[in-house]
């Protein structure tokens, strides 16, 4: 695709996202009665946003002006912002965070893949050569202290003399006695061709038959086309040019980086006298109207209020006087008010006022409003710059996409005039004095140092009042930190794994399941849509991380094999964060004592901080908040960390984009309250469900080398291995799936049974153990707050909920 095109896309999708934005700021303020139809609006602007997202994530990544590429990147990061509100209301309304568009996606004519949202490439690619130095480091302390993983398949084992030899004579005798085999063979088959020769016919007609079979077959797209599983020139062509694409985008970064420091060193060279030259006279305007209209000269902007750009922010001097004016006016209006006051209302009018403020109330507990939005104001902002700058630019010129030096040139010239405005404030100061010395004989009588001194002071107290984390380690660099947690284990390198490796397909009837009060477990995608969002959007952008709803932590619940460990390493590789491990199994016998765990927390938190985005593990998370601790773990203290951890999530901050996320098969056995506190979201993980499982035997077989073939019923091994996790799955393929098979695939097809009879011997999760999970994610806070909806309780208002808090925090005071 040329750039013509993705400047097409992009236009486009820029038309969709101001009538997105024009319905929104409608809808904003029209309150809806019925909440099935608040959610159905919230559900089409998510489902619209996310097809926003998904294009201008394309644009962004393949267009190659730079200063077109600054205005999308700011757009893409609102919308990635919008989506996590939109999502953060629709989890308040619905109580649970799986929701289900089934309906909306199918009056929208969009399948369920397009609702998949895209991991941003930037996030890598704009850090990738910081991500592989990090790695190259850590690999290096690693192999030096000994605690690098080496490949058992790669391992090599020194032997003695006499045994070499003996295995070389064995070798020896076997390639002797195969090339006997070998010579034997040809004579059989020699004997044997002159046998079937009467048989050709028969043979030749039955090949012919079953090759025109194939072919109806891949006609009618019930198989696959020969070389369907192979890569295409085409998508090796595409390959490359996408690969040239990004060398052209960072030559054009550059190209543009230098054009902004020698265009405006020019400027300066040629327009920067001129400029200081019209300043000086508009403030000289200024001074003699401020003292024709009110008889006096104005007193000059401090430096600290921003000067006389304050007065002259894209004002002309008449609309400035016009300004003097008004005030004048506002000022004696004011002053005959504040003399007419006096008379108060009468205690009728007041009880009115009350009876229609109270009316007014309970019509707005019935109605449901969308919350104020954070990006809403920054995407409009953008797109009326991209109204103004590039909707009906013509770029016949610029065939390369280079950078415009007319918009650096605009843009220069007013970073250029605000810096010569500070130099032309400071003499027109001076200039005030002298004419305020010369025509009203004034002398500026410095103000008292006493009170400035007394304002000081105070905001210095204020100060003094806070207290600051003193720092444990002020002495040490950060490189020495970090070697030190990796030699100790608790900073570790994260597998390369994607997202995409996570394989599921989507439940389909998650709509129609609800309508008929049943809750469906969710799917693997969903899953999977859950990481994005509250994983890997946030820790990838510090932008939205900032500003969009905050979380700070995450909790993983399921059986074992359902993939948690791989979806915290994928975390990880799709935003090139930090692993920590601070599993309680991990941190044992680490660090001791009390001040020996301040300091292991100082150090991780630190070095997160630094180095963000990062990512802080606990396995097994549920062993930190035990209800009681099994004789056998309690010399590893496992509940070193039950104190600490909802401190630390109080100091960790908007711009510190540092995630932490618990893993755990047994939640049962936590003390559910601490628990809750500490994990801000909580994703159920469940077992596959058939469709999940038909898409997991096909790609795990494939990806292991496996040929899927007539001979291997691929629906019948996933309807029999219901209850099987995908670990399981994983497990039996590399099972049977060894070298020796894979080479005997070409006359010895894979059946189903060779899966079956290798996963009889693996415990399944059963229906009961998923049902338990269920129950105990009914006990958690959203579990709870949509039992009591569904049961006919209803929804605390934002009301409500204000009054209990307050009333909660009046009893603690009187306590």
């Amino acid at each position: 695709m040329s750039n013509k095109t993705y400047n097409k896309m992009w236009h486009q999708t820029q038309e969709a996202l101001n009538s997105l934005l024009d319905k929104e700021s409608q809808k904003m303020t029209e309150p809806q009665k019925s909440q099935v139809f608040f959610f159905q609006m919230l559900a089409t602007f998510y489902i619209k946003y996310v097809q926003i997202f998904r294009n201008m994530e394309t644009a962004y990544d393949q267009i190659v002006h730079p200063q077109k590429r600054t205005l999308i990147r700011k757009i893409l990061d609102g919308v990635m912002g919008r989506i996590l509100e939109l999502k953060n209301e629709m989890v308040e309304l619905e109580l649970t965070e799986f929701h289900y568009f089934d309906d909306i996606l199918q009056d929208l004519k969009l399948a369920p893949q397009q609702l998949d949202i895209p991991i941003p490439r930037y996030f890598l690619k704009e850090k990738l050569e910081v991500i592989k130095g990090r790695e190259k480091i850590l690999a290096q302390i690693l192999a030096e202290s000994g605690l690098a993983v080496t490949d058992p398949k790669y391992s090599v084992k020194s032997i003695p003399i006499e045994e070499a030899v003996k295995w070389i004579q064995i070798a020896e005798r076997a390639r002797q006695g195969r090339l006997r085999a070998l010579f034997m063979k040809q004579i059989y088959l020699q004997e044997y061709r002159a046998k079937l020769s009467k048989v050709w016919r028969g043979f030749h007609q039955y090949r012919r038959t079953e090759k025109e079979r194939e072919e109806e077959m891949i006609f009618l797209g019930m198989d696959p086309p020969p070389l369907f599983n192979e890569v295409s020139t085409t998508i090796i062509q595409a390959e490359r040019v996408n690969r040239l694409r990004e060398e052209l985008q960072i030559k054009h970064e550059e190209n543009y980086k230098e054009a902004l420091v020698t265009i405006k060193d020019n400027l300066k060279l040629t327009e920067g006298p001129d400029i200081k030259e019209s300043l000086q006279d508009q403030i000289r305007h200024w001074f003699i109207e401020c003292r024709n209209l009110t008889g006096t000269f104005p007193d000059y902007p401090d430096e600290e209020e921003g000067g006389s750009a304050i007065i002259f922010s894209n004002k002309t001097p008449q609309q400035v006087i016009d300004e003097i004016i008004a005030n004048q006016e506002e000022e004696e209006k004011s002053r005959k008010k504040k003399k007419e006051k006096g008379k108060k209302p009468n205690k009728a009018t007041k009880e009115k006022e009350r009876k229609v403020t109270k009316e007014k109330s309970k019509e707005e507990e019935v109605e449901w409003k969308m919350s104020p939005s954070v990006f809403l104001h920054t995407m409009e902002e953008e797109n009326n710059l991209y109204k103004d700058m590039w909707m009906n630019k013509d770029e016949s010129w610029n065939f390369l996409q280079d950078y415009d030096p007319e918009l650096i040139k605009e843009e220069k010239r007013r970073e250029l005039e605000s810096e010569l405005r500070v130099q032309v404030d400071e003499l027109m100061r001076q200039e005030l004095k002298n004419l305020k010395l010369a025509v009203n004989r004034e002398k500026e009588y410095p103000v008292k140092p006493g009170k400035k001194k007394g304002k000081k002071n105070k905001g210095k107290k204020g100060k003094r009042g806070k207290k600051k984390d003193k720092d444990l380690t002020a002495d040490r660099s950060i490189e020495s930190l970090y070697k030190e947690l990796v030699e100790e284990g608790l900073l570790i390198q994260a597998l390369k794994v994607k997202l995409s490796d996570y394989i599921g397909e989507y439940s389909y009837l998650g709509t129609t399941l609800r309508q008929v009060s049943i809750e469906p477990m969710p799917s693997l995608l969903d899953v999977r849509q859950l990481i994005t969002l509250y994983g890997i959007l946030p820790l990838g952008s510090a932008a939205v991380h900032e500003k969009a709803p905050l979380v700070k932590s995450l909790l993983l619940v399921g059986p074992s094999g359902v993939g948690k460990k791989m979806l915290v390493h994928a975390i990880c590789t799709e935003t090139g964060a930090n692993l920590f491990n601070l599993s309680s199994h991990n941190i044992a016998g680490k660090y001791p004592g009390k001040s020996g765990l301040q300091m292991m927390l100082h150090v991780v938190f630190k070095v997160a901080r630094e180095l963000q985005p990062s990512v802080v593990w606990i396995d097994d998370t549920e062993k930190t908040f035990y209800k009681k601790v099994p004789n056998a773990e309690k010399m590893n203290e496992p509940k070193r960390l039950k104190k600490q951890l909802p401190k630390i999530l109080k100091l960790l901050k908007p711009d510190d984009r540092i995630l932490i996320v618990g893993t755990t098969q047994r939640p049962f056995d936590a003390e559910l309250q601490s628990f809750c506190k500490v994990y801000q979201k909580i994703i159920l993980v469940p077992r596959p469900d058939y469709a999940s499982r038909y898409v997991l035997w096909k790609q795990i077989i494939q990806r292991h080398g496996g040929v899927l073939s007539k001979t291997l019923n691929v629906s019948c091994l996933a309807k029999v291995t219901d209850g099987f996790t995908q670990g399981h799955i994983v497990k039996v393929v590399k099972d049977v799936l060894t070298d020796r098979r894979i080479r005997q695939q070409t006359h010895k097809p894979l059946t189903a049974g060779e899966f079956t009879a290798a996963i009889t011997s693996m415990n399944p999760v059963y229906k009961e153990e998923e049902e338990s999970f269920k129950s105990w994610y009914a006990k958690t806070p959203l579990g709870k707050r949509r039992a009591l909806a569904l049961t006919g309780g209803g929804q605390e208002k934002p009301k409500d909920k204000e009054k209990k808090t307050e009333k909660g925090k009046k009893e603690k005071k009187r306590k």
